[in-house]
């Protein structure tokens, strides 16, 4: 069965930083490309991130550029999204997707994950 796990959300201080994994199991994320999307309350899904992973190649919407990275480690194969300067604007519930092109784009991807709930709150 294939399938796409989040983890590493949660609660943290205007400022702060959290660190989001994507792992895949069932099938290798090594020909496909990996997005980052979030959905907050009231408000559409919107993409975050993405990353290409046989050619590292990546893209960042305007509101993460700067204070995102996306990563991928082969070997578990894993991507991750390191979230630093967190607003309480960042919060929202998270998820990961796989698909074969890298885009910020919904309907790109074939695999979802279950999402995880990062909350920005003092």
């Amino acid at each position: 069965q294939s399938q796409l796990v989040e983890s590493g959300g949660g609660l943290v201080q205007p400022g702060g930083s959290l660190r989001l994994s994507c792992a895949a199991s069932g099938f290798t994320l090594d020909y496909y490309a990996v997005g980052w999307f979030r959905q907050a309350p009231g408000k559409e899904r919107e993409g975050v991130s993405c990353i290409f992973i046989s050619t590292s190649s990546t893209a960042y919407a305007d509101s993460a550029e700067g204070r995102f990275a996306i990563s991928r480690d082969n070997a578990k194969n894993t991507v991750y999204l390191q979230m630093n300067s967190l607003k309480p604007e960042d919060t929202a519930v998270y998820y990961c997707a796989a698909g074969r092109l890298c885009t910020l784009g919904l309907y790109d991807y074939e695999y979802w994950g279950q999402g995880t709930q990062v909350t920005v709150s003092s």
